[in-house]
């Protein structure tokens, strides 16, 4: 990463107003790369003409008396038009980084104007994550200047520390969530299922979305969708608590309005979790219809052969866990040639925007002609452009199966 400077304030030294502008401009998202990249224009605006930032890889173990890291690749990192020749025709031999203590030398790359180097090493926590460089024409860094450099790569470091430890975290939520998602309950043969998952990106943190079904005697399947609210580890670790009480309830063969009764009246009891949407749809492939019911949850949309969508229109009661009750059913016919799709809100919502334009949109969807369910998923997810939702996405597809002769 580097950023362009200016000699007239490269030797104004290090005031409090510029440190108090480093904590404020250093570190203002969790992204590396914007971190290098904040780090190295203040530098090359308060103390050089160029900067550079080095990372060093993520899963390199590195401490505070690491070995020097490769400065001739730092160098050619930043910005080599001001500097002549290339860095590369002459390369910069540094002694090993001492304790953290910046390093200054005076070269003369073309026999004109000697340049200044300082290289300073992104210490925090007694972790070496990367170099930072700093070149100038003209006089040799002062002390405060020095000092001031040493500051802002130490405070940038430990924004970079705070990065990884998010990351590791999130990596951690994700894979949890994903080991749960992954294997949903097997459904009955007559019936072809689609399941996809997708966190939403950048900083935010993974949800409560989840899809389970439970395979129901005479050939039914319940089929599940929910989002418990929030989200964090806690979120997560609630949803398994949704699912291992839905698969209890449902065991029971009630229709879907009595399970969210018995699963609402259990939560509110419980006291412990937090609320959650939820529907729930009862397939019978024999007789041709879905039994519905949901709990604060976005209603399905159905997809005819042809490709056309249509939302379907179903009570819907208070969210799970507030002991509220008062759940109905509405009772649709399914033919083969239909496909089911039943999401989390994030596939549809829209900062700003209406939800029932979202959901006029989903199912506004000319979908290609005859596509399985597999096929139908992937193509309302690229429609949608759901991988770049501001929320996760969880979402089902089911068919009926066609009886061969």
């Amino acid at each position: 990463m580097a950023g362009p400077g200016s000699a007239d304030t490269a030797g104004a030294g290090a005031p409090v107003g510029a440190m108090e502008e480093a904590v404020e401009s250093i570190g203002t998202t969790l992204d590396e790369r914007t971190t290098c990249a904040e780090l190295a224009d203040f530098v090359s605006r308060h103390f050089c003409d160029a900067a550079a930032v080095d990372l060093l890889p993520t899963d390199v173990p590195t401490s505070r008396h690491s070995a020097d890291p490769d400065l001739s690749r730092v160098a050619t990192a930043g910005r080599t038009e001001l500097l002549s020749p290339p860095w590369g025709a002459r390369p910069l031999t540094v002694q090993a980084l001492d304790e953290g203590h910046p390093i200054s030398a005076s070269i003369d790359l073309s026999g004109g104007v000697p340049r200044q180097v300082m290289t300073v090493p992104l210490l925090a926590h007694g972790r070496l994550y990367g170099v930072l460089l700093a070149v100038r024409r003209g006089p040799a860094f002062t002390d405060v200047e020095t000092s001031g450099t040493h500051y802002v790569a130490r405070l940038a470091a430990v924004h970079l520390g705070h990065s990884r430890q998010h990351t590791a975290v999130r990596g951690r939520v994700l894979d949890l969530q994903r080991a749960l998602l992954a294997e949903p309950g097997r459904p009955h043969p007559n019936l072809d299922l689609a399941t996809r998952y997708l966190p939403a990106g950048g900083s935010t943190l993974v949800g409560g979305d989840w899809f389970e079904t439970v395979r129901l005697h005479f050939g039914r399947t319940l089929l599940v969708v929910g989002d418990v609210m929030g989200h964090g580890l806690d979120a997560a670790v609630d949803m398994t608590a949704y699912r291992s009480m839905l698969r209890y309830v449902a065991s029971t063969d009630l229709p879907p309005h009595r399970v969210l009764r018995r699963l609402d009246a259990a939560v509110a009891e419980d006291g412990n979790r937090r609320p959650a949407t939820c529907l729930l749809v009862q397939v019978d492939p024999a007789r041709g219809t879905a039994a519905l019911a949901g709990a604060g949850h976005l209603p399905p949309v159905v997809f005819a052969g042809d490709g056309t969508g249509e939302l379907v229109r179903l009570p819907v009661g208070p969210p799970l866990g507030t002991g509220v009750g008062g759940y109905e059913q509405a009772t649709r016919a399914l033919a083969p040639d239909e496909t089911l799709v039943m999401f989390t809100d994030g596939l549809v919502e829209r900062r700003g925007e209406d939800i029932d334009e979202s959901l006029a949109r989903l199912a506004g969807l000319r979908l290609p002609p005859g596509a399985d369910a597999e096929e139908l998923l992937d193509e309302v997810l690229v429609r949608l452009d759901a991988r770049h939702a501001e929320d996760d996405v969880a979402v089902l597809a089911a068919r009926i199966r066609r009886r061969h002769p």
